[in-house]
């Protein structure tokens, strides 16, 4: 399979539990619960090109019941990415949009195959590091976007570094923490 692998430079965003913070470079609650193009065992970053859509992702559809989580900026500097918003890389990787936003959930609980993480094997396979691909998240717009990364590391190809500084939201009693370097500090 000859994919049109491209490179990504720039600034992604991640908001997750604040359980997480410790480490916000890991992909170790994806190893451990599985993702929309994770299996469990297999460790996955999931970030977002803009802050607005990694807040969407991490709400889980509780549009109106903010959930508490860390937000965190991260560089990256990536070689292996296929863009599966382009049409052509999309055909490239024999993936149609319906595959990409399927009920992973509802098919790993029913024990059904499940068609994200059968892709995700296929290009793991093929060398690929990383995906983007549209948010299914509800409220996401056309232009809301995702980086998916099987391969990262704070060196190149596949550089992925956390900014030095990120901000725990909490909406529950209004209050809000800062994070810095792994270490959540009220402020």
């Amino acid at each position: 399979m000859t994919l049109p692998f491209t490179r990504f430079y720039g600034v992604v965003f991640r908001a997750h539990h604040p359980a997480w913070a410790f480490d916000p470079e890991s992909g170790d609650g994806a190893k451990l619960h599985g993702g929309r193009f994770n299996r469990n065992g297999t460790s996955c970053f999931y970030a977002s090109l803009s802050l607005e859509t990694a807040w969407l992702e991490a709400q889980q559809g509780f549009a109106f019941k903010a959930q508490p989580l860390t937000i965190c900026s991260y560089r990256a500097a990536l070689s292996d990415v296929l863009d599966l918003t382009d049409p052509n890389a999309r055909e490239a990787a024999d993936v149609a949009p319906a595959q990409l936003g399927c009920a992973w959930e509802r098919l790993a609980g029913d024990r059904k195959s499940v068609p994200t993480w059968e892709l995700a094997d296929r290009l793991i396979a093929a060398g690929c590091a990383g995906v983007i691909v549209p948010s299914f998240a509800s409220r996401a717009t056309p232009e809301s976007r995702n980086l998916v990364l099987w391969s990262w590391n704070r060196q190149g190809p596949h550089r992925l570094q956390v900014n030095s500084a990120c901000r725990a939201i909490s909406h529950s009693g209004g209050h809000h923490h800062k994070v810095r370097a792994g270490m959540q500090i009220s402020a």
